[in-house]
C-alpha cells in the first residue's frame, strides 16, 4: 500500500515542479531510478540474505529506504507549485471525490491507466515465469545465472530517459507506440532455443517496458487538469499494480498448464491491445505531439 503512493506522488509532484516542456524527460529519469531501486533490492537482499537470513535480507533493504527517504527530505526543494487541496476556496469532501472520479470520465486517462495495466503485467509475468523456462531443458541454466537476469533492468536504466526525450521532441504518443513494439519484439524473440536470443530478447523486451512506461506514467499527470493531477497519476499506478497482480498471477497458469509458447503468445496479445487502445484514444490527446506544436 505504501509502495504504490510513492510513484504516484512522485510524477505528480515532477509535473507540476518541472517546467512542460521537461516534463516528460524528467519523468524517464524518474523511472530509471526506480529501475536502479528495483534492481538493487534484488541482488542487495540476495547477498545479505546468504549469510544473515532472509530477515537481514529485508532489514537491509527497509535501511536503504530509509536512508532514501532522508535523502529525499534533504535534497528536495520546496515545492513551488503545489496548492494543498485544504486551501483551495470552498472544497469540502465532495470536491475530493470529484477531483478523484473526474479522470475517469476521459478516454484518454482509461487508455493510459490501460498501458499501466496491460504492460506491467506483462512485465512482471516474464520476470516471474522466464527463471523457470530457462532452468529447464534444453537450457538448463544454473541457480545463480537465472538469478542475474534481473541485471537486464539495466536496459530500462538506459531506455526510460531516453524515451521521455524522445517524447519532449517528438511528442509521447509516437514513442509510446515504438516502446511499445519493441517490446513485443523482444517477447517473441523469447521463443528461441537459443540462450544468447533470449537473454537479447529480454532485453529488448525490458528496455521497450520501462520506455513505455516512461512516457505513459509521465502522460497521465500532465493530460488532465491542474486540480487533478495527483489523482490521475494514483489512478494509472492503480492500473500498474493491478496488472502486475493480476497477470503476473494469471499468465503463470498459461505457462503451467499449457507451454513457454503460448505463455509469450498470451504477452504479444498484451503489448498488441495496449497499442491499438493507446491508437485509439491518445493520438490526439494532450502531450501527444511536442509542445512546441501543440496549438
Amino acid at each position: 500500500m505504501a509502495l504504490g503512493a510513492v510513484p504516484a506522488v512522485a510524477l505528480a509532484y515532477l509535473s507540476e515542479e518541472v517546467r512542460a516542456r521537461s516534463a516528460a524527460a524528467a519523468a524517464g529519469s524518474y523511472i530509471a531510478g526506480t529501475t536502479v531501486g528495483g534492481l538493487l533490492g534484488r541482488i542487495l537482499s540476495g547477498i545479505v540474505g546468504e549469510p544473515a537470513g532472509w530477515r537481514g535480507g529485508m532489514w537491509t533493504v527497509a535501511a536503504v529506504c530509509a536512508v532514501a527517504a532522508v535523502l529525499f527530505l534533504v535534497l528536495a526543494p520546496r515545492a513551488q507549485g503545489f496548492v494543498p487541496g485544504r486551501l483551495r476556496t470552498g472544497e469540502d469532501a465532495s470536491g475530493v471525490l470529484i477531483r478523484l472520479v473526474t479522470p475517469l470520465r476521459s478516454g484518454a486517462q482509461l487508455a493510459l491507466y490501460a498501458q499501466g495495466f496491460l504492460l506491467m503485467g506483462a512485465f512482471v509475468a516474464v520476470y516471474n515465469y522466464l527463471g523457470f523456462h530457462l532452468a529447464a531443458e534444453p537450457f538448463a541454466l544454473p541457480g545463480w545465472l537465472v538469478t542475474l537476469l534481473f541485471l537486464a533492468y539495466l536496459a530500462g536504466t538506459l531506455s526510460s530517459p531516453w524515451a521521455g526525450s524522445l517524447a519532449s521532441r517528438f511528442g509521447r504518443y509516437p514513442v509510446l507506440l515504438g516502446a511499445t513494439g519493441v517490446m513485443a519484439a523482444g517477447a517473441l524473440l523469447l521463443l528461441a532455443g537459443v540462450t544468447a536470443f533470449v537473454l537479447i530478447g529480454l532485453l529488448l523486451f525490458t528496455a521497450g517496458f520501462f520506455g513505455a512506461h516512461a512516457v505513459a506514467s509521465g502522460w497521465a499527470p500532465v493530460a488532465t487538469g491542474p486540480s487533478t493531477r495527483a489523482q490521475a497519476s494514483s489512478l494509472y499506478y492503480f492500473g500498474y499494480y493491478a496488472g502486475s497482480s493480476l497477470f503476473g498471477w494469471a499468465l503463470g497458469i498459461v505457462f503451467g498448464g499449457v507451454d513457454w509458447t503460448w505463455f509469450v503468445v498470451s504477452v504479444v496479445v498484451m503489448c498488441a491491445v495496449a497499442a491499438v487502445l493507446a491508437a485509439g484514444a491518445l493520438r490526439g490527446a494532450s502531450g501527444a505531439r511536442p509542445l512546441d506544436v501543440v496549438p
